[in-house]
């Protein structure tokens, strides 16, 4: 089982745009963006991987970019939209923009 999230004031600047910079993770986030529900981990349209995947939903967890909890056996992720405000104002708004004109 994934660690609890960390509070919005336990996030740190680096780390989080450290597990954005990549750009599978990017794209990641920005499908959870674009999602009204949690996504299960085999639900993503990413080209890697299985266990790539999992590897880049590690960093983004702990980086406290996503939560994942289990439901009826899956992964489901959210993307911790208040959280990041709270912490970084502005910081999804001003990226995914970009990563939306980019995939489309």
């Amino acid at each position: 089982m994934a660690p609890p999230p960390a509070p919005p004031e336990s996030l740190e600047v680096i780390a989080v745009l450290q597990a954005l910079a990549d750009p599978v993770r990017l794209d990641l986030v920005r499908q959870l963006s674009e999602s009204d529900a949690p996504i299960a981990c085999g639900r993503f349209d990413a080209p890697v991987a299985k266990s790539t995947l999992s590897h880049h939903f590690k960093i983004l967890r702990e980086a406290g970019v996503i939560a994942t909890h289990r439901e009826r056996g899956q992964a489901l992720n959210v993307l911790r939209t208040a959280e990041l405000e709270a912490a970084f104002p502005g910081l999804l708004g001003a990226v995914l923009p970009g990563v939306r004109a980019h995939v489309a």
